[in-house]
C-alpha cells in the first residue's frame, strides 16, 4: 500500500518503521521545518520498550537511555525520603527494563531508522479528500498526494482528527503547569540510577536519569492555564524557592534558555478513530496527561497493533476490517489509561486536598508493592505483554 503519515513525532515514526518493514510505501509529512521536540525527556516503561524491541530498536534505546534501578518519593519541604524501593520486581515480571530517554535523541534515532529521505519537513497537511479505497491529501507547498491509507499522527491539535470526528474536540485543562529540562546528573540532588520525586503542596519536583551523565527534571504546579510570565525560570523559582535544598539545586542547574513550560491538557476519550482510509494514532487519538508516563508508550503500542492487523490485509475489504479492529482494540485500552492518568493527576496535584494529603501519608508507609502493582497493571495491558513476560 501507499501510506501517508502526518506527523514525525514518536508515534508517527514508529508507525512508519513498522509499516515499512511490511513492504508498504510510506512517506511521513511534518509541518515544522526544524524539529524541536516539546518536552526534554520521556519515561519509557516496559510496554513501550517491548514495542521498540519488536521494531528492532531495543539495543538503540538501551544504549541511549538512563539506568533506572529504583524509585523514591521524598518530602519536598523537608527533603526526607518517604519511600525508596527497587524496580527489579517490575522488570522481572514484565520481561524488560524501563529506559528514561532524551526525547530529542529518541526522535532523531527514529528518524534515522525510518529514513530521513522519506520525511517531508516543512510540509503541512491542509486538506483531505476521501474516495473509494483511498484518500488524496493536499499540502502547504501546493502539492497533492494520493494514498491507500492516511495515518493522522499529528498530535493534540490534529487536523486529521477533526476530519475523522467531524468537529474540533475541546482540550480539557488538567489544572497544572509543567516545567522541564535537562541538567547534569548530580548525586547531591538524588541517586543517579533512580527516579526521585519530591512532593508537597500539590506540587512535584522530579528527577530521572536519561543517560550520558544527565538528569531529566520536571516540576508541576497546580494553577489555571495561560498564566505564563516573561521569565520561565524566575516563575518556576517563585513556586519552589522555599523547598528542600535538592530542589533548589535542580533549579540552579537548569539552563535558563532551555527550560520548557507547558500547561497540561487532555481530551475526553472519543470515537471514531477511523473514517474511510483515515486513521488516528498517538496523541491525535488519545491525548493524555503525563501522570502515568504513558503518552509515548501508547503511541508505540498503536503502531505495533496497526502493523499486526494490516499484516494479513490482502485486499480492500481486509484493510477496512483491519482498521475497524484497530479502533476496537486500541480505544478500550487507551480510554482506560487516559482516565487513570486524569485520576492520578487529580490526586497528585491537589484537586481534592484531603485525597492528596492521604496520598502523602500513604507514601510514608509504602514498601513499593502498591506502586509496583499499579505500574505492572499498566504494563501488562500492552499488546506485547504476553511475549515479554514469557521471555
Amino acid at each position: 500500500m501507499k501510506v501517508i503519515i502526518i506527523g514525525a513525532g514518536i508515534g508517527g515514526l514508529c508507525a512508519g518503521i513498522a509499516l515499512t518493514r511490511q513492504g508498504h510505501d510510506v512517506t511521513v509529512f511534518e509541518k515544522v521545518a526544524d524539529i524541536r521536540p516539546v518536552g526534554a525527556g520521556l519515561s519509557l516503561w516496559p510496554n513501550g520498550i517491548s514495542c521498540l524491541e519488536h521494531l528492532g530498536l531495543g539495543a538503540d534505546v538501551a544504549a541511549m537511555g538512563g539506568r533506572m534501578d529504583r524509585m523514591a518519593y521524598a518530602d519536598g519541604l523537608g527533603g526526607q525520603v518517604l519511600t525508596d524501593f527497587p524496580l527489579d520486581p517490575l522488570y522481572e515480571q514484565s520481561g524488560t527494563r524501563a529506559y528514561p530517554v532524551s526525547r530529542a535523541e529518541l526522535q532523531a534515532m527514529l528518524m534515522d531508522r525510518f529514513g530521513r529521505d522519506r520525511i517531508r519537513l516543512g510540509t503541512a497537511l491542509t486538506g483531505m479528500t476521501l474516495h473509494e479505497g483511498g484518500v488524496e491529501a493536499a499540502f502547504s507547498d501546493g502539492s497533492t498526494q494520493a494514498a491507500d491509507l492516511l495515518i493522522g499522527a499529528d498530535g493534540a491539535h490534529s487536523l486529521v482528527r477533526a476530519e475523522v470526528v467531524g468537529a474540533r474536540l475541546d482540550r480539557r485543562s488538567a489544572g497544572y503547569t509543567n516545567w522541564n529540562g535537562i541538567i547534569p546528573a548530580d548525586p547531591a540532588i538524588a541517586p543517579v540510577t533512580g527516579w526521585t520525586t519530591f512532593v508537597a503542596e500539590g506540587k512535584r519536583a522530579s528527577v530521572m536519569p536519561i543517560g550520558a551523565g544527565r538528569f531529566y527534571v520536571f516540576f508541576d504546579v497546580p494553577q489555571p492555564p495561560d498564566m505564563a510570565g516573561p521569565d520561565r525560570l524566575a516563575e518556576l523559582r517563585g513556586h519552589f524557592a522555599h523547598w528542600a535544598p535538592p530542589v533548589i539545586r535542580m533549579m540552579d542547574s537548569l539552563d535558563p534558555q532551555a527550560v520548557n513550560r507547558v500547561d497540561i491538557h487532555d481530551i475526553d476519550p472519543f470515537e471514531p478513530w477511523v473514517k474511510g482510509r483515515l486513521v488516528l494514532l498517538g496523541d491525535s487519538a488519545h491525548n493524555t496527561t503525563p501522570d502515568l508516563g504513558q503518552g509515548a508508550c501508547m503511541a508505540m503500542e498503536d503502531a505495533v497493533v496497526l502493523e499486526r492487523l494490516l499484516a494479513d490485509a490482502a485486499d480492500a475489504a481486509d484493510v477496512d476490517g483491519a482498521l475497524a479492529a484497530y479502533q476496537a482494540e486500541r480505544a478500550v485500552r487507551t480510554r482506560d489509561l487516559v482516565l487513570r492518568a486524569r485520576d492520578r493527576s487529580d490526586v497528585t496535584h491537589g484537586a481534592d486536598p484531603a485525597a492528596t494529603a492521604e496520598w502523602y501519608d500513604s507514601l510514608a508507609v509504602e514498601t513499593g508493592e502498591g506502586i509496583l502493582r499499579g505500574i505492572l497493571k499498566t504494563v501488562a495491558g500492552g499488546p506485547l505483554a504476553d511475549q515479554a513476560m514469557a521471555g
